[in-house]
């Protein structure tokens, strides 16, 4: 195993993890946003305002995109398993 192999590896991890976290990240990013500018303009500083619609956003894009998920985690881990023979050589 050549450390270009370890680079190349760790490369595709992080950037399937990128790749499956920036919907969810994204979508609770502009709820808060949205809500935070609420809050500024009507002056509610209630703290259940700013988490109970992110969490259920966050909860809803989550069971909406799951399916994609799956297929990229369960894509990358055939291509993972795959590589093993390269790598044990």
């Amino acid at each position: 195993m050549t450390e270009e192999l370890v680079v190349e590896i760790l490369k595709e991890v992080f950037y399937t993890t990128f790749l499956i976290l920036l919907p969810v990240l994204g979508v609770s990013l502009v709820v808060g946003v949205i809500i935070s500018i609420f809050q500024a303009a009507t002056s509610i500083q209630e703290a259940t305002l700013t988490f109970v619609p992110k969490i259920l956003v966050t909860a809803v894009t989550i069971i909406f995109l799951l399916p994609w998920m799956i297929d990229k985690v369960v894509s990358f881990t055939i291509k993972i398993i795959t590589m093993f023979p390269t790598v044990l050589k």
